[in-house]
């Protein structure tokens, strides 16, 4: 299982096009847009599993080195196991695991254990919001900084010192005897989960933390011409960090809802246009009403039913640029349903001549 060809990176991607390219796949083949889809599930799996691995630094350099996170194989292939059959099929990982007691993939300080998590909203908005962009507030409730500390994690007054079970380091070393001999592997410290240091007094409000549970407004700016379906990402505004650490990130899906007068086809408009048969015929100017005011569009004599006259750079704005979309007029000939004896003997002259 190639864990870089699942997620359609490369060996050099950075964390954060690993993310991104996680973040698209998990969407696309979730289990909810695939119910009953056994091979979805099994594939929705294998992106998660293949995450896991390369997002971590440890699982990934083993997996580089070894084609494995859990380091070199032992036993199941050609060369055979050289300890017999207790570990057939395992590597390092599972010796770990069976001396550590499930410290298996520690590999040092885990960064992630202090930084806020990502958090993901969904926001809705009119297709007139997609043309002009807008501001739009959400309220969420997660992790924010306690007001308190400051979110240091410290009690007024008092300051951090360091762990006194890592020395400041945010590692423990275990070393046990095995077969192999002594055996030692670097962990992150439990007690002040890698950060080195810990409040001398923790502050009454967060616990030590420097981060509490409330509901924060956040406003996210909405960028002129974004599409349906399109995230937004809005740094720093995801889950605070404990104790001062970086905060996630949040990301914004955006669902634009469909416009009573307007069709959208990527960064072009499509509107219809009814006009009598006189006008169609003889030719007429005509109003009308966009995002942006009333434009003229020329009906030329002779106009049939269904023709679309294109007015150029009317549509929507197109993303991060400065330019436009078309507007695509679409033609629809209105014909009276019921006319009076006057108007009947104009049709009938009409219709001789």
């Amino acid at each position: 299982m190639d864990y870089y060809q699942i997620l359609g990176v490369s060996k050099d991607s950075s964390q954060a096009d690993i993310k991104k390219a996680y973040r698209k796949l998990s969407k696309e083949w979730h289990p909810d847009k695939h119910k009953g889809d056994k091979k979805a599930e099994d594939k929705y799996k294998q992106i998660n599993r293949a995450y896991e691995c390369l997002s971590n630094s440890g699982k990934k350099q083993a997996y580089d080195q070894f084609g494995s996170e859990d380091g070199p194989q032992f036993g199941g292939g050609g060369g055979g196991n050289p300890f017999g059959g207790g570990f057939q099929g395992g590597g390092f990982g599972d010796i770990f695991e069976t001396f550590f007691g499930g410290g298996r993939g520690g590999g040092g300080t885990r960064q992630s254990d202090m930084q806020g998590r990502d958090v993901e909203a969904r926001i809705n908005i009119s297709l007139e919001d997609a043309y002009s962009g807008d501001k739009k507030g959400i309220r969420m409730k997660k992790h924010v900084q306690c007001e308190s500390c400051s979110g240091s994690g410290a009690k007024k007054g008092s300051s951090k010192k360091n762990c006194h079970e890592c020395n400041g380091t945010g590692q423990v070393t275990r070393t046990v005897q095995s077969f192999f001999g002594a055996i030692s592997q670097s962990m992150m410290c439990e007690v002040c989960r890698g950060a080195g240091k810990v409040p001398e007094s923790p502050c009454g409000k967060c616990s030590g933390e420097g981060r509490v549970v409330d509901v924060e407004e956040i406003i996210v700016d909405i960028p002129t011409g974004i599409n349906d379906g399109q995230t937004l990402r809005v740094p720093g505004k995801g889950e605070v960090g404990r104790q001062g650490a970086s905060s996630g990130d949040l990301y914004v899906r955006i669902s634009v809802s469909p416009d009573k007068r307007f069709i959208r086809e990527g960064d072009d408009l499509r509107v219809e246009k009814i006009v009598s048969v006189a006008d169609a015929v003889l030719g007429k100017e005509e109003d009308i009403e966009t995002f942006s005011g009333k434009v003229t569009v020329k009906i030329p004599p002779g106009t049939q039913p269904g023709q679309i006259l294109r007015m150029k750079g009317k549509g929507m704005p197109i993303l991060n640029t400065s330019r436009f979309g078309d507007l695509f007029v679409i033609i629809s000939i209105e014909v009276p349903k019921k006319i009076n004896r006057k108007e009947r003997g104009m049709w009938e002259a009409l219709r001789k001549s």
